[in-house]
């Protein structure tokens, strides 16, 4: 499913660019996507369609990255980092043995003589 999804991704990638670089550039910035009187092929031509393709095409793009990163993330539960074997194949030990809270009596040093 998710080799398909990258398939899509791919795609979708290249018809934005496709998309984008037909249009044609104006200095009215994002005033070609607030909905003006633009009807498919209108009279502005096809740059009503490009617009509202461009639109489409991003918003399937956005829609596709957040379906393969759920899809990514369900399918690998465990990091990298957790099959990692050290160089010597020692086992590493979760917890520490507890230390000894206080020492014996009888291995603490005598003090010395004056």
């Amino acid at each position: 499913m998710t080799s398909t999804l990258l398939i899509v991704q791919i795609i979708l990638a290249i018809a934005i660019t496709i998309a984008v670089l037909l249009q044609k550039s104006s200095s009215i910035g994002l005033g070609a996507y607030s909905g003006s009187n633009e009807s498919v092929f209108g009279a502005k031509g096809p740059t009503g369609f490009l617009a509202k393709l461009t639109f489409t095409l991003a918003f399937l793009f956005i829609v596709n990255t957040l379906a393969l990163g759920y899809l990514y993330t369900a399918q690998n539960g465990s990091s990298v980092v957790d099959e990692i074997v050290p160089k010597n194949n020692a086992a590493i030990p979760a917890v520490p043995a507890a230390a000894p809270t206080a020492a014996p009596a009888s291995s603490a040093p005598a003090a010395p003589a004056k």
